[in-house]
């Protein structure tokens, strides 16, 4: 394309402990452009790579880097550039003529959209004529690919097994993983309680208690209307305070979560797991997409994109809000603090084991009935194990956090303020009672909830809040 480039060479730590050499002038000979070698994890490197890329910024000189297709598609692609010499389009002639031999519509659209029509009519033709080239491009590549690693990068004879080929004899051990992975997360459930909730829970809600006792007081003393104080004191104090009190609990499990991530164990946990989604008709990969749906289960059901066929797609979309989101842990730790405070890290693991087994249930069902066929092969790349980096860690755990905060902030804060202001309307009323309009509301639909166990109207309005945020749950 005519871009300037500069190489990020990274991982270079990994590299020297498999006992791999690079010869990093000749590869940047052959490739023509800088290569500068880092690790980016430590910092190494770095301001290398910028003050190289500033100085190659300011050089005159293009890739030097000559490619030659073969005799054949060399020629077609002369032919294309000649023709395109009198047209306006901004990108290289060359990258051009490559992309339309090789079938790429976007640059086929391209043209038709903005080259003169009579080159365009011999574009399209030529190109057309040609697509059959694409295969034939793509070996070229990587002959060229393969030469440049054999002139370059020099292994050893014999493979080295490393630190992290000797954890995964037991991490990925065919009968000792998945207990492993049952292992890790029900002590990191065990953790999470009592860090997050003996140690730090009660700060939280004695924190929150106190200031709004404080602004209740100081508007009693300015003589706000009672309603007001009443607004603050139960509906923004009682109602998102509720739901503020769960960030110790939250902050610590997604800080435990982000050490498996980055340590490289939760793309074990998907290897390990693939067995048992095969046994009952899932693609491995699966089990990545229900992983990413306990932090959230929108970036869960995105992910399922990454499944190469259409009924692996769908089973995994399907059965992604059976995983345990992050907003469901506000309604989990409720029950939990009151009807099992002595056990809640063994309830919290089994309501998230809970989840996972009737997922897989649900898939195997559907495996079976809705979309019938053969799951696709599961490739995966498993990265070396390393020690948490504990900046990344936090920003990681603080992302999760700040997007709960958020939604505390702005969808709840609407919910529980409209909830409120129905509660104590129509005025005369009692407030909270079944005779506001909350309470009739609640009346009317509690008919539909008797089938399922309750049918009072306080806990249907208590559901229906759910709709906008579960977390709302907690507050309503």
């Amino acid at each position: 394309m005519g871009a300037k480039v500069v190489i990020a060479l990274n991982m270079m730590d990994e590299a020297k402990q498999k006992n791999i050499e690079i010869d990093l002038k000749k590869l940047s000979q052959e490739l023509g452009v800088p290569v500068i070698p880092t690790v980016a994890s430590k910092n190494k490197g770095l301001d290398t790579l910028i003050e190289e890329s500033i100085q190659y910024i300011n050089e005159n000189e293009d890739s030097r880097l000559t490619f030659s297709y073969g005799e054949d598609i060399d020629k077609e692609i002369e032919d294309i550039r000649s023709i395109l010499e009198s047209s306006s389009l901004e990108y290289p002639t060359k990258w051009i003529a490559v992309k339309l031999l090789e079938g790429d519509q976007e640059i086929y659209r391209l043209i038709e959209n903005k080259a003169p029509d009579p080159i365009k009519e011999r574009l399209i033709s030529l190109g057309e004529k040609a697509t059959e080239y694409e295969l034939e491009i793509v070996d070229k590549r990587y002959d060229f690919i393969g030469k440049i690693v054999n002139k370059s990068v020099k292994k050893p004879s014999e493979i080295i097994e490393t630190r992290t080929d000797k954890i995964d004899k037991i991490i990925t051990h065919k009968y000792l993983g998945l207990p492993i992975f049952a292992l890790i997360m029900f002590v990191i459930f065990q953790l999470t309680f009592v860090i997050g909730g003996d140690i730090f829970g009660g700060y939280i809600a004695t924190i929150i208690e106190t200031i709004g006792e404080y602004v209740v007081n100081l508007l009693d003393i300015i003589g706000t209307p009672e309603w007001l104080q009443s607004f603050f004191s139960e509906g923004i104090f009682g109602g998102v305070g509720a739901v503020f009190e769960f960030i110790p609990l939250i902050t610590v499990l997604y800080f435990f979560i982000g050490i498996l991530e980055d340590t490289g164990y939760m793309a074990r946990a998907a290897y390990v797991m693939d067995g048992l989604m095969r046994s009952l008709g899932l693609h491995g990969k699966t089990f990545i997409s229900m992983i990413v749906g306990f932090g959230c289960n929108v970036p869960g059901v995105m992910s399922t994109r990454t499944l190469d066929n259409k009924k692996d797609r769908m089973i995994a979309l399907l059965i992604n809000p059976f995983m345990s989101c992050g907003a469901r842990l506000p309604i989990y730790l409720v029950f939990i603090a009151a009807f099992f405070p002595e056990h809640g890290g063994i309830v919290l693991f089994a309501l998230y084991a809970l989840g996972i087994v009737v997922a897989l249930l649900v898939g195997k069902l559907f495996s079976k009935t809705l979309f019938k066929g053969e799951s696709s092969h599961f490739i995966m790349e498993l990265p070396p194990y390393r020690l948490p980096i504990f900046k990344y860690v936090v920003r990681d755990m603080w992302d999760k956090v700040w997007d709960f905060l958020h939604r505390a902030g702005t969808i709840i804060f609407v919910v529980v303020s409209l909830l409120w202001v129905l509660s104590v309307l129509p005025f005369g009323v009692e407030p909270y009672s079944q005779e506001s309009i909350l309470g009739r509301i609640g009346t009317i639909l509690a008919p539909i909830f008797i089938p399922a166990g309750f049918g009072t109207w306080q806990a249907t309005v208590s559901l229906f809040a759910g709709i906008a945020a579960k977390e709302a749950v907690v507050a309503s």
